[in-house]
């Protein structure tokens, strides 16, 4: 029985589970929207959505929590001087999951997550 243990393991062992999310993260982080599979996006909103929480804060602490997770000095430096301050005044929520269909090649349900108000045609 799976009772009390959340999250999904996406066929990984940990440590490649820990590495997709950094990777997703990262990608999500520059290009403020990626394409991919519904369970990995379901997966990256709350991973992403705190790390974006801590890069609110702004100090030198929090950047050095962020580093842990991300290992990429240029995306932090894009999450805390870019993407953190224009969620300033929001109070979570910052990303959308929006379904696309299913692949062609192997019928997998694939989504587009993106942060809120980073895109062109957002009315946020």
């Amino acid at each position: 029985m799976r009772h009390r243990k959340k999250g999904r393991k996406l066929s990984r062992s940990t440590s490649h589970r820990k590495a997709t999310l950094a990777s997703l993260a990262q990608a999500l982080f520059m290009e403020d929207r990626i394409v991919t599979t519904v369970a990995k996006a379901k997966e990256l909103r709350p991973y992403a959505e705190k790390l974006i929480t801590k890069a609110r804060r702004g100090d030198l602490h929090s950047r050095r929590e962020v580093l842990k997770q991300l290992k990429r000095k240029d995306v932090v430096d894009r999450l805390m001087h870019d993407v953190a301050p224009s969620f300033q005044d929001r109070n979570g929520g910052y990303t959308r999951i929006v379904k696309l269909g299913f692949r062609k090649s192997d019928a997998a349900d694939i989504a587009l997550i993106e942060l809120v108000g980073r895109g062109m045609q957002d009315e946020d």
